[in-house]
């Protein structure tokens, strides 16, 4: 009978192959890794608000409902960084909309006049410079039209507050060859959006989840 020593050896190139599957079968699948336990890029403090849903009339385009979402963002790096962020909403059915794209003026204007806050900034408003510190700090809106008001889940993905990035081996689904694919630091907010959306007059959703992922 082998000691356990010697079977752990005997075991070995089992166990490899098994690993070299499983992280084979994980770049195969596109699953992204976690990010770094301790950042070791730059990382801004984001303070999200809530989402909600609201109905605008606009002139040519009648009345909609918009998702919106607010949020505050402080540089707690130790120097002054270019802030452009990106906004992603998206269904559990995994239809996505970026943040501000086919959002008419006037309904951004309305949206921004209804929080009755000055110093809130639409998405082109915020982009530039972020200085550090907490008196620096900024607060940002975005909105995105609601072509879905029965989704069971919603999901934010923003992207632009941190410095972390990853390069992950995937299969180019057009070729079936080995690539490599980029993946950048995001903060992902989950939000439960059972039931018929249409009529809920600005209540906030419920958020189920917030932590940082590699997307």
């Amino acid at each position: 009978m082998l000691n356990p020593t010697m079977t752990l050896l005997h075991r070995l190139p089992r166990v490899v192959g098994f690993i070299v599957l499983l992280f084979g079968t994980a770049a195969t699948l596109g699953l992204a890794p976690e990010p770094d336990v301790i950042p070791r890029r730059w990382q801004l403090a984001i303070q999200p608000g809530p989402l909600r849903v609201t109905a605008v009339e606009s002139p040519g385009v009648g009345l909609r409902s918009y998702f919106y979402f607010t949020y505050r963002v402080t540089n707690t790096s130790p120097g002054d960084l270019l802030f452009a962020p990106i906004f992603d909403l998206c269904s559990n059915e995994g239809d996505c909309a970026r943040g501000g794209r086919d959002v008419p003026p006037d309904v951004a204007r309305q949206i921004w006049s209804s929080l009755e806050n000055p110093e809130l900034l639409d998405q082109i408003g915020i982009v530039g410079t972020l200085l550090t510190g907490e008196e620096n700090s900024k607060e940002g809106l975005v909105i995105w039209p609601a072509s879905n008001l029965q989704p069971e889940e919603l999901t934010i993905y923003a992207s632009g507050f941190s410095g972390e990035t990853k390069v992950v081996p995937v299969i180019d689904p057009k070729t079936k060859k080995p690539a490599t694919r980029t993946l950048r630091k995001s903060f992902m907010l989950r939000f439960e959006a059972a039931g018929e959306l249409r009529g809920m007059n600005a209540n906030p959703l419920r958020m189920i989840e917030e932590r940082w992922i590699m997307r």
